[in-house]
């Protein structure tokens, strides 16, 4: 018996549900595109899912090149992955991998634009020929309940990250290590190469009370100590390593197939990791029994990953490939719709099997720099979009733009880009060109706390821009009127946004110390009237945060609460006859970015926001008050 077929439609198909997918197609649908997502495994994450539990880490970096200062340099991601972030750090304080996978799924199962099709996977696309291969419909598989579907949109957007829709379509697309000729980079090889990064297979584990003996599987590699000398003896990437969590640098199959020799890496990884987990709970080769040389005697494993953890296979050749000199010259992009951070991050691709190298070599980025679309829209399929490591960079720049939480600003970009275009009827190829659409697109962006380097477009404007506002009280240089500014960080300090693209200041309004309540107030000279209103807080991006398993990593953090610099509990009042009358009311608030839409009728010459607790400091913080 064949797969029953089932015909869909949507505007957006979103293939891949992982760090890039998730804010894509939520994006896309909360700006009213009718999406589907469809996501080859049971849970959504891809490798920050509790099948493979790698932290999401992003532009501000970590050890030394940690880019962060507190009022100052404020590098980590806004929007729907800042979102993600604080829901995990509140509701998931006991770091549960699976907790973090239902966080995902609660998320996508909440907007009524999305379908989630999962344990489903795209396996061909049909073209429609014209001026150029245009997608017309996918076709995805689900074995496990017998069901084939046969999926058509106006746009497809490839999140798979190994770039299966992309490849069915004809694609153009990169493999391996360009020559430095190629693109100028001098960080390149001499000589290309079908080389990329390796994958790895992460372990986690627990310390009990009596000792736990480890008796390893026969066909685990063994290691010496020259093996590890520059892993488990070192401190790679400045990650001491430890016994809960473990071992990113257990890298091993960049110089086969990522994608077709998949299965022959997993289980060369299981050897290689179980094998580092013998050597550290049984001793290097010659260690005594009694031994202990890592004081591992009463860990235990835990839980052992059996999906590679995969870094690099295809990346798409778009409009605009994103190079070295184009993150180090944080070169400007009218297109830009996300930005990245993190440093050229390069492995030798034998990983383990080349103990004399470094498991990573950074390259330190001075700015920030912009991601356009342009780097997100094939060049030779009009209608093929996609988000997350298969980009369109050069090997030296993916090194750096394929990290999570730079794929989830790329995503949420991007399924902002294909809603807007979907709307106006505008294919993906056009979007750079139509400078209309791409002003519409950045301040969507913008007003859904995604941070975009330089000065807005459009700072806030509206019936917010046309009052006077005045607050209880203010810090230096923390006025009222930054509300308006349209920035909603700082990033002029050590390493944030190059000066000529960013000016100083604290892009907030915070009031006195030791002053709570506080109240920044809206006032205008004619009866005005207010639909909604938006708030965005300070949740302290000059810090790290995200769910790990690496304790070391997550004493750098503020976990299993709200951030203390957040607003908790605020009114927005509106001043009638008899005084100040209650319109909203919030209690418990732990987001950064928060829509209210205010009664029906809602008319006023005076408006303010009376914010009474804060999740733990002194004072109130508000970077962004939007009036509609």
């Amino acid at each position: 018996m064949t797969c029953e077929m089932h015909e869909l439609d949507c505007e957006i198909l979103v293939a891949g549900g992982g760090a890039a997918g998730v804010p894509c197609a939520l994006a896309a649908a909360r700006c009213g595109a009718k999406v589907i997502l469809c996501h080859d495994r049971p849970v959504l994450g891809g490798n920050a899912s509790s099948e493979v539990r790698m932290h999401i880490v992003g532009a501000n970096g970590t050890g030394r090149f940690d880019r962060g200062c507190e009022l100052q340099t404020e590098a980590r991601e806004g929007g729907i992955i800042e979102e993600i972030r604080l829901e995990n750090c509140v509701r998931n304080p006991q770091r549960s991998a699976s907790m973090f996978d239902l966080i995902l799924y609660e998320m996508c199962r909440a907007e009524p634009n999305l379908t989630l099709l999962m344990n489903t996977t795209l396996t061909g696309v049909e073209l429609q020929c014209g001026d150029g291969p245009h997608i017309e419909a996918a076709i995805a598989e689900r074995q496990s309940t017998e069901d084939r579907f046969r999926i058509r949109a106006q746009i497809f957007i490839d999140c798979t990250g190994d770039g299966r829709p992309g490849f069915e379509a004809g694609a153009a697309f990169m493999r391996g290590r360009e020559s430095q000729a190629e693109y100028g980079e001098s960080l390149a090889l001499c000589e290309a190469d079908s080389f990329q990064l390796g994958s790895t297979i992460l372990i986690t584990a627990r310390r009990h009370e009596r000792p736990m003996p480890y008796v390893a599987p026969p066909w685990v590699r063994e290691f010496t100590k020259d093996d590890l000398a520059l892993r488990l003896y070192a401190v790679p990437g400045d990650e001491p390593p430890t016994h809960e969590y473990g071992y990113w640098w257990a890298e091993w199959g960049g110089v086969l197939d990522t994608i077709k020799d998949n299965e022959t890496i997993r289980d060369e990884l299981l050897s290689v990791t179980l094998g580092i987990w013998n050597h550290i709970k049984n001793g290097p080769p010659d260690t005594a029994n009694d031994a202990d040389p890592f004081n591992a005697s009463h860990w235990a494993l835990d839980w052992i990953g059996f999906l590679p953890g995969k870094r690099e296979s295809r990346r798409f050749i778009g409009q605009h490939v994103l190079t070295q000199s184009d993150l180090q010259l944080s070169r400007p992009f009218s297109d830009a719709i996300a930005y990245g951070g993190w440093s050229m991050d390069l492995h030798p691709p034998d990983g383990v099997d080349a103990p004399l190298e470094q498991p990573c070599v950074q390259h330190a980025l001075p700015f920030l720099y912009d991601i356009p679309v342009r780097s997100c829209v094939a060049r030779d399929v009009p209608n093929l979009m996609f988000a997350g490591r298969n980009i369109s960079a050069t090997h030296v720049a993916f090194s750096s733009t394929r990290v999570m939480a730079t794929c989830a600003v790329v995503g949420q970009g991007v399924g902002t880009a294909a809603a807007l275009a979907a709307r106006h009827a505008v294919s993906p190829n056009l979007i750079a060109s139509d400078k209309q659409l791409m002003i519409n697109i950045r301040e969507q962006l913008r007003r859904d706390d995604a941070f975009l380097i330089g000065p807005a477009d459009d700072p806030v404007g509206g019936i917010a821009a046309a009052a006077q506002i005045t607050a209880s009280s203010r810090q230096p240089g923390g006025g009222a009127a930054n509300v308006l500014s349209g920035q909603t960080r700082s990033v002029y300090g050590d390493r944030g946004v190059s000066p000529e693209r960013t000016t100083e200041g604290l892009q907030r309004w915070m009031s006195a110390p030791n002053e709570l309540p506080a109240t920044i107030r809206f006032d205008w000279q004619t009866f005005q009237t207010v639909r909604s209103i938006q708030l965005v807080f300070d949740t302290g991006m000059h810090r790290h945060l995200t769910l790990s398993h690496h304790d070391g990593y997550t004493s750098q953090m503020i976990w299993g609460r709200p951030q203390p610099e957040t607003v908790r509990d605020y009114e927005v009042q509106i001043l009638e006859q008899d005084g100040w009358k209650t319109v909203c009311e919030v209690r418990d608030n732990y987001q950064r970015s928060r829509r209210h839409s205010l009664p029906e009728g809602t008319v006023t010459k005076s408006l303010r926001i009376l914010v009474t607790q804060t999740n733990g400091i002194d004072h109130a913080r508000i970077f962004e008050v939007r009036l509609d």
